[in-house]
Parts: C-alpha cells; structure tokens; sequence
C-alpha cells in the first residue's frame, strides 16, 4: 500500500479523535477503514505517514501542528495562537494552581506513583485538600495501591490530562530535576581579582606597661585600588609608642622624697636665724 493512500485517512482519525491515538492504533483504524483492500498497511508505513504529516502541518502556512501527547498522536493548536483561541475557551483551558498545588504536584510527577502519606513527608504538612484539588482539576489519578506499606494505601499518579495540559508524551519527557536546578544556580566568576577593598578593623589591645595599643587588622576587599608595599602595612598595623606621645611614669613616691628634703632644709635654716638672734 502506497503512503499517500493513508495520510489522508491517519489526518482524519486524528483529527475526529477525542483522545490521543498511538502507531498502533492507526494501523488497524486505517486497516478496518480500507479492509476492500487487500494490501495491508504496515506499522512502518504508518509512521512514515505521520512524519509526512508533521513535515506538512510545521509550516507557517497551519496554526496547528500535529505531535505525540499525552501518549499518542493529535492535533494542537500552535503556542502563537494560544491567545487567540483563548478568546473563544474562555477558562476551559486554564488551570490556575496555587503553590501548594504546584508543588504536590511536581513531587507527583517526578515521584510516582507515591502515596499521600509519602507527599506530606516530603511537603512536611497535611496535603488532603491539594491532591483532592488536583483529582478535581484531572491532573492526577488514583493508580493503585501499595501493597507492601500497612493498610495497602492509595498511590497518587499523573494523567494523561496532566502529559497533554503540559505538552509531554510521558512523565519520561520530564525535564531532569538536575537540569532544572543547574538553570537556576548561578555559579560566582572573579571577574578581576584586583578589584577588592580594603576594610580595617581595630582592635585595642593593652601593652605591657599598661599602655593603650591600637592594633589593625587588613581585610582584603580592594587592595587593587590602594594597594600598599609591605612596609607601609607593616608600619600601618603596628604603632608603637613614643616616649614623646607616652612619657615614662615616675618611680612612685620619688617627688614625695625630694619635697621632704627640701622642707628640712628651710626647716634648719629657719631655726639657725633664730638662734642668733
């Protein structure tokens, strides 16, 4: 069977489904459809067809294309006219999630299938009213039970609204959660490492005499703009003092001495000029 016999009818089907078709499925749709012909259309030619089809409707001259979603094949409108028809749907096509529900809804996705119990491990708070929201807006499912955790609870998995709302044809297709977090980290780059400032900080520290020393430490923050040659930091950051800023104290009671000498002597004098008279 020729290729060109097919591509009108796989264009069709695709276009009349309500859900996604596979390959598979088009192949014995288009069988069933052309069974007065002998010559069977194989899973190959099919898929031949589709890549024809894509070719075609990825123009500019279509505002929908043709892409596997949501675990087969349909017709979406383009992401340049999501505007425009959004005019028409009104709401149909919004779903307006709070951050709660953004984010139960990521642990879903990259963890399924999970147990409600395991969400709010993660989520560290209760997430009944979330994931009751999220079954509500059909963006995740019921697919099971775990049968090795007591109680066999319910497993929480995405659905296949959830692939064609986001455009992936299986939770394969998520993006990596290690490349999600190297798009965000920025990574620091010393552009000049002459550019840095210097920032002193003193600290007062006692001498051995008792004195007052002051002490700078140099931080490295922009040495490149007023940089300094070892011996001006050496003389910076260590100032001794002078005799001239602090003078040597005076042996305690040296003064006292002299004073007491000096009214002894006048004492004598006093009582000699008395004794002549």
């Amino acid at each position: 069977m020729e290729i060109s016999q097919i591509i009108l009818h796989i264009e069709a089907l695709v276009f009349a489904s309500e859900k996604p078709l596979t390959a598979i499925e088009l192949v014995e749709l288009v069988n069933n459809a052309l069974g007065f012909i002998e010559d069977r259309a194989t899973l190959e030619q099919v898929e031949a067809a589709i890549d024809g089809i894509r070719e075609k409707y990825a123009t500019e001259f279509y505002p929908f294309e043709i892409r596997q979603s949501g675990g087969g094949w349909q017709f979406l409108t383009k992401g340049a006219y999501h505007k425009t028809i959004a005019q028409l749907n009104g709401d149909k096509f919004i779903k307006r999630l709070s951050a709660a529900a953004m984010e139960t809804l990521a642990i879903i996705a990259y963890k399924q299938p999970i147990t409600k119990g395991e969400i709010e491990s993660i989520r560290g708070v209760n997430c009944d009213y979330v994931v009751q929201k999220l079954l509500e807006k059909e963006l995740v499912v019921i697919s099971g039970r775990n049968e090795e955790l007591p109680g066999k609870p319910l497993v929480y998995a995405t659905s296949k609204s959830f692939m064609d709302y986001f455009g992936i044809n299986s939770p394969d297709d998520l993006p990596k959660i290690r490349e999600v977090l190297a798009d965000q980290v920025v990574q620091p780059t010393l552009v000049n490492a002459s550019h840095f400032e210097v920032e002193e900080e003193s600290n007062l520290v006692v001498g051995e005499n008792g004195e007052l020393l002051q002490q700078t430490t140099i931080t490295l923050e922009n040495v490149g703009e007023n940089a300094s040659s070892p011996e001006e930091v050496e003389d910076q950051t260590t100032s001794d003092p002078t005799e001239e800023e602090h003078p040597t104290a005076e042996a305690p009671g040296s003064s006292g001495v002299e004073d007491a000498e000096n009214d002894g002597s006048s004492a004598e004098e006093e009582s000699d000029k008395e004794s002549d008279l």
